[in-house]
């Protein structure tokens, strides 16, 4: 994508519609969840969330360091790591804080961290420790422990993606390849493997900063034939769809997220490659600007991210107990309609907040002064 306003839009405007389709999508009486990816589709919004972590990460790197310095861009992603497992922190006692809360009404519901929060009842220390470590991971807050870990990596891994992507993309598929028996080894409590192995999801991050270092879509989309890559891609996602509905069983092992299965790559990468037509042709743009809220929760992504969490466990646990965990269609609008529009206000909430403590810094005058360093950095973090 040329252009930096450009690729911005659309960037805010995909990760604000995934984060608004993970909100629906634990929320087990919702009807919208019903015609989100994972319906019809191998993968669902995991995949594409990981995927434009990646593509962010890359471009914020990229800018820092062509505005800066390679050495400040790498000190700036180690910091980063340390706000990713700070926000870990803060969504694991959320969640714990939310099902103490909730317990004494909807204590039957399915997705409260009830065991995490007995475990820290009855041994505070030892579970804090736990936690401090990945060691327990209270629902929803799984994400988080894996994206520190890539944050980690990014040092290492830019500077490979812009000069030798081949050997990046050989050593995660070598990684990815490996991943089920490494995730064996993950400290977790109770031998409880983790929701999502690093191992694995790592070539979905790799993936997403590949295709923002070097120029494999828009070679191949500019080619005479680059039309049968499209069409191949869009036969793919029709055949996938129909396996999924008619042929897969309803609920599949947890091994094939957890470790990324090879088909959920796969039908990702057609997904994408159609998105990207979908942006090259300016229908994204289109969208983006038609809906700009949506645009808002990508540039507020943490926060909008960790407050989705929280949305969707109260959300879930009042409709479960409400409906007996039955599917009630006016239930479950409603349940979607307040859990979208919560999830919408949470950028100007944010905004307001953060103003109102003075932690956030003024805007540019004009779009043509210069940016002063500050700005630019604080708008670098916000598509990360």
């Amino acid at each position: 994508m040329q252009g930096k306003s450009k690729r911005l839009v659309e960037l805010d405007f995909f990760r604000g519609l995934v984060l608004l389709i993970i909100v629906v999508d634990h929320i087990g009486g919702s009807m919208v969840s019903r015609f989100t990816l994972h319906s019809f589709a191998l993968n669902d919004a995991a995949e594409v969330f990981v995927f434009l972590g990646g593509f962010a990460t890359a471009t914020a790197y990229v800018s820092l360091a062509e505005r800066r310095s390679e050495s400040a861009a790498r000190v700036r992603f180690l910091k980063r790591a340390f706000e990713l497992y700070r926000a870990f922190l803060v969504t694991a006692a959320l969640m714990l804080v939310a099902s103490f809360l909730l317990r004494p009404f909807f204590g039957h519901a399915p997705n409260l961290a009830l065991h995490d929060l007995d475990s820290l009842m009855s041994q505070p220390v030892s579970s804090i420790a736990q936690i401090l470590t990945f060691e327990r991971q209270p629902y929803l807050a799984a994400v988080l422990p894996m994206y520190a870990l890539f944050a980690l990596a990014v040092p290492l891994m830019l500077p490979l993606a812009r000069s030798k992507p081949w050997l990046l993309l050989a050593f995660s598929l070598a990684l990815w390849a490996c991943a089920a028996q490494i995730g064996e080894y993950m400290p977790s409590v109770d031998d409880n493997l983790w929701d999502f192995n690093p191992a694995a999801w790592q070539l979905m991050f790799v993936l997403g900063v590949l295709a923002r270092c070097q120029p494999i879509y828009q070679r191949v989309s500019a080619n005479r034939f680059g039309w049968i890559v499209s069409a191949g891609a869009v036969a793919l996602v029709a055949g996938m769809a129909y396996y999924k509905l008619l042929v897969l069983p309803p609920v599949l092992d947890s091994a094939f997220k957890r470790d990324l299965a090879g088909p959920r790559v796969v039908n990702f990468l057609a997904i994408a490659w159609i998105a990207a037509n979908l942006a090259r042709y300016g229908v994204v743009k289109a969208l983006a600007q038609r809906l700009p809220w949506v645009g808002a929760l990508g540039r507020d992504g943490m926060v909008s991210f960790v407050a989705g969490a929280v949305i969707s466990l109260v959300v879930d646990s009042i409709l479960f107990t409400l409906t007996d965990g039955l599917i009630n269609v006016p239930a479950g609008l409603a349940a979607d309609a307040i859990a979208i529009g919560a999830l919408l206000a949470v950028p100007q909430v944010h905004q307001r907040i953060t103003n109102w403590l003075g932690t956030r810094q003024p805007a540019p005058v004009a779009a043509a002064a210069p940016v002063p360093v500050a700005a630019a950095d604080n708008r670098t973090r916000g598509v990360r």
